[in-house]
């Protein structure tokens, strides 16, 4: 690019100077590129560098980056107090752009439009602002995502429960049929979830549960839910509702890594071209029934597309930009949006949320190939994306290799770099929100090693907390805190017990 070819030949020419100028030899300067006075150019540019003379800007606060080419002094005016700039004058450069970060407030009125001028001597452009507003369609009566997420605290995953999937051809496990919810429940290891359990839960400061739900255990031959099973669902999610807390439910084990061994539909649903058409008749269905079921639920329920997806070879690892995995995903949450949509009452203004190739925000080609599905309703979708980062200090990274060897991988301390990691997380994922014009939050995330110490994953706790509060949004940590068959923050892992306290109190401080 212009700008990192002319810095390089800059510095060059400085080393050279640097290096054939005497000590006595003081007269000589060099050319800094800056430049003053009146421009004879003033270009104001978008993130590739065109010429761009409109910015539209979601109705969540938010923030973009101008790029001026200028060979002058310029100015900045603004004519709305709801916009700002983090720059109102600057200079011109001969070998490099100079930049003004425009940041609009949160509008909780209709559409609005405002004007950014930049100015050198006669020479002046226009930008032109534009923000959508809320309130755009008088039949909606649910509040929009970004309103959803303003009022998140901190959510909470009830994890390894509706999602468990054991393989029922293992002679241990013996469900009765589909229908056997208790049977898959309690398999992974949890109780069977009750009211008490909720309760508690909230009552340690989560206002929002995710209730993971995998379907393909649960449908007959023709993909017909079983009922027994929904009437299921549909229970925890009162019990969650009941307590005035947000629910959401989604595609879960339907989607992810396939385990080689099974025989069943495990992780049936990925990114796969080749069979896409046959699988989002499949997806389709499933939603329509799901949707159709709670469609007359209030906006405190929210439908998630599906966990996390991978491609063919279900690898965990996205691919390249340009894999047709991501255009398959696009498609598919296309047909996640429509089909719900589709099935009317309240699920025409429902808040939905939609991801990223395998639910990463550490990739930027995954993040950057998501895609905003079309929508009929306004200001309805939210970006959700998971976050085990670092994934050594998050997670146990240890064991044997195939020839007997043991490694371990494991970062011990939560450090400046482990803060790093997750700052660009943020920062990536936070940026394509703001491109496509939408929230975002992290559905899972969590320092779920307790082998590390627990001053280490506070530590952890506390920063993610602080990165929420700097990006206004919120996050669902991954089961572990509460201990569901005691109903105490002691939490048992592997022979040892932990209580977690301190990490829900860092969470909610």
């Amino acid at each position: 690019m212009r700008k990192n070819i002319m810095n390089a030949a800059i510095l060059l020419l400085l080393a050279f100077v640097a290096g054939a100028c005497s000590d006595s030899d003081t007269t000589k300067t060099v050319d800094n590129g800056r430049r003053y006075g009146d421009a004879t150019v003033l270009q104001v540019l978008d993130d590739n560098e065109s010429d761009v003379s409109t910015m539209s800007f979601s109705l969540g606060a938010s923030s973009k980056i101008v790029g001026i080419n200028c060979d002058g002094d310029w100015k900045a005016t603004v004519d709305a107090e709801w916009v700002t700039l983090s720059n109102y004058s600057g200079y011109g450069f001969a070998n490099k752009y100079s930049y003004d970060k425009i940041t609009v407030e949160k509008n909780k009125g209709s559409e609005r439009t405002a004007t950014v001028t930049f100015t050198s001597g006669s020479i002046s452009k226009q930008l032109a602002i534009t923000q959508k507003g809320a309130g755009g369609d008088p039949d909606d009566p649910f509040e929009t995502s970004f309103e959803l997420i303003e009022n998140l605290k901190m959510g909470y995953n009830l994890g390894n429960t509706l999602d468990a999937n054991a393989d029922p051809a293992q002679s241990w496990f013996n469900p009765t049929g589909p229908g056997d919810w208790e049977a898959y429940e309690t398999v992974w290891g949890q109780p069977v979830t009750t009211q008490e359990i909720i309760d508690y839960i909230v009552s340690k400061g989560f206002n929002i549960i995710r209730v993971p739900v995998t379907w393909f255990p649960h449908v007959d031959e023709n993909w017909n839910i079983n009922e027994t099973w929904m009437n299921r669902v549909q229970a925890v999610v009162d019990m969650v509702l009941s307590t005035g807390s947000y629910c959401i439910i989604n595609v879960m084990h339907d989607t992810g890594a396939r385990d080689a061994s099974r025989t069943d539909n495990q992780c049936w649903l990925n990114a796969d071209p080749d069979k896409y058409e046959a699988n989002t008749v499949i997806y389709q269905k499933l939603w329509t029934q799901i949707a159709t079921h709670f469609r007359n639920y209030d906006d405190r329920l929210i439908f998630e597309s599906f966990n996390e997806i991978l491609d063919k070879n279900y690898s965990w690892t996205a691919p390249a930009e340009g894999d047709e995995a991501y255009t398959v995903i696009n498609k598919l949450q296309q047909d996640f949006v429509n089909t719900v949509r589709a099935t009317g009452g309240n699920n025409s203004y429902r808040n939905l949320a939609i991801t990223t190739y395998s639910a990463t925000g550490n990739s930027d080609a995954a993040v950057n190939s998501f895609q905003l599905p079309d929508d009929v309703a306004s200001n309805h979708i939210y970006l959700s994306i998971h976050s085990y980062d670092p994934y050594n200090f998050c997670n146990n990274n240890s064991g044997k290799n195939a020839d007997g060897t043991e490694y371990d991988y494991n970062q011990e301390i939560f450090d400046s770099d482990c803060q790093a990691t997750i700052d660009a997380v943020f920062a990536r994922v936070s940026k394509r929100a703001n491109e496509v014009g939408i929230p975002f939050i992290f559905g899972e995330f969590g320092a779920i090693d307790a082998g590390k110490a627990l001053a280490e994953r506070i530590k952890y706790a506390k920063y993610l907390k602080s990165k929420y509060t700097q990006y206004e949004t919120a996050g669902l940590w991954w089961m572990g805190l509460i201990d569901r068959k005691t109903l105490t923050t002691n939490v048992p892992y592997d022979g040892m017990t932990v209580d977690e306290s301190e990490i829900i109190d860092a969470l909610m401080k």
